[in-house]
């Protein structure tokens, strides 16, 4: 009588291609070499409903298929004793992740899991809020752009709360001594003689693992773009107290991460032109405005006892406008913010109108030159569209003030 052959190693694998397999876990293989190997899973593949078979007859693989329902209620992984000759098919030995340094697997976990950390009033797309982590955390220099209002230093701020990190605030926009505000200031009095007084900046840039908001960067002065290139400079990361005895150096400390805040673009005429050099020491994490819907999740979160009616025709002015501002003939020259829009829906919070809302902060944004061309008296009549027509607001829509 012929011997039976043992067929204790099996396993049930699904075709996704036709040379390559993968079984339960996600683990690769090969197809064997041999044609009809390759015939069979070819055609396996092909027809789609068919899994592979893989058994070892006293220490020879073979295979065929079978009705997929195997691989979907069967062994599709190999849990048994070491099996030689299927280990020789795999692609993937096992998860890679198993590879890499424990605190590397933590820190890529951490960034996973990233969109946890970021408040519910803060609007920012799930991919750029953890690349703004991740950059954070690898100590890099992040310049945060996009239009005026729309959340570009809020999402600085946030970031420092959201890792618990020391953080300091610098306005290099509203500084015209910028020596004074990065360096230090050299003073005199009569007991002491000329002694120099170090900026907090210096402080700043000497805490581990600090967040340095540097905001309006392009609006600074040029002197203050000169002292920050060692600062931002990932092969120097030093600042020259130049105005101190002997000139000392101060090392920026290990985990400092510096996040700019920039509006670039011809619409922004008081900010200055930023050097390619300094640019280029930054990553770029763009802000992007709010879609209709974001403006008004975001206003009812912050004002939820405010009439729908009124969140609803501030957000769609807004829309308005920045639709306006995109088109291939805009009429205007900016649009209304986000920070703008807030404002309004606490100005009505307060017993304002949406009319006397819109004139104390919206008007004020858009020139009145040109008459009943201007864009004074365009913003107008987008806001009288959401004006109810039985309003007692004597200067809904007054061109009376307009230079015809």
């Amino acid at each position: 009588m012929a011997k039976r052959a043992t067929t204790a190693k099996k396993i049930y694998l699904k075709p996704i291609s036709p040379t390559k397999l993968v079984d339960g876990n996600g683990t690769e293989f090969n197809c064997p070499k041999d044609t009809q190997s390759k015939e069979r899973v070819s055609r396996a593949f092909k027809e789609g409903d068919r899994a592979v078979k893989m058994m070892d007859k006293d220490g020879v693989l073979t295979m065929g298929t079978v009705d997929m329902k195997y691989f979907d209620e069967s062994d599709n992984w190999y849990k048994g004793s070491p099996w030689e000759q299927l280990d020789s098919l795999k692609i993937n030995k096992g998860n890679v992740y198993t590879k890499l340094p424990t605190e590397q697997v933590e820190l890529m976990q951490f960034i996973a899991d990233a969109e946890t950390l970021k408040p519910t009033k803060l609007f920012m797309g799930g991919t750029k809020w953890k690349f703004l982590v991740r950059s954070a955390i690898r100590g890099k220099n992040v310049m945060m752009t996009g239009p005026a209002g729309c959340g570009k230093t809020m999402a600085a701020q946030t970031l420092s709360n959201s890792l618990s990190r020391p953080n300091f605030y610098f306005n290099l926009g509203a500084t015209q001594d910028p020596r004074a505000t990065l360096i230090g200031n050299t003073h005199f009095n009569k007991e002491d003689g000329t002694f120099f007084s170090e900026a907090l900046f210096v402080k700043a840039i000497q805490t581990p693992n600090a967040v340095i908001l540097l905001d309006e960067l392009s609006r600074a002065h040029p002197e203050a773009h000169n002292i920050l290139m060692t600062v931002l400079d990932e092969g120097q990361r030093y600042l020259r107290l130049d105005e101190a005895d002997g000139s000392p150096t101060i090392k920026v400390a290990k985990g400092v991460t510096f996040v700019a805040t920039a509006n670039i673009g011809n619409e922004y005429t008081a900010t200055r032109v930023m050097d390619r050099a300094l640019l280029d020491r930054f990553i770029i994490v763009e802000m992007d405005t709010l879609s209709l819907e974001e403006e008004i999740e975001l206003l009812t979160m912050l004002f939820p006892l405010v009439d729908k009616v009124h969140i609803d025709s501030v957000a769609a002015i807004v829309a308005d406008t920045r639709k306006e501002l995109n088109s291939e003939m805009p009429r205007l020259s900016t649009h209304v913010s986000t920070r703008s829009s807030v404002e309004m829906v606490s100005l009505i919070y307060d017993g304002f109108s949406l009319a006397e809302a819109s004139e104390v902060t919206i008007y004020p944004l858009f020139d009145n030159a040109g008459g009943i061309d201007s864009e004074r008296t365009f913003i107008k009549q987008i806001v009288q569209k959401y004006i109810p027509q039985d309003t007692n607001d004597d200067d809904l829509f007054n061109t009376e003030d307009v230079d015809l």
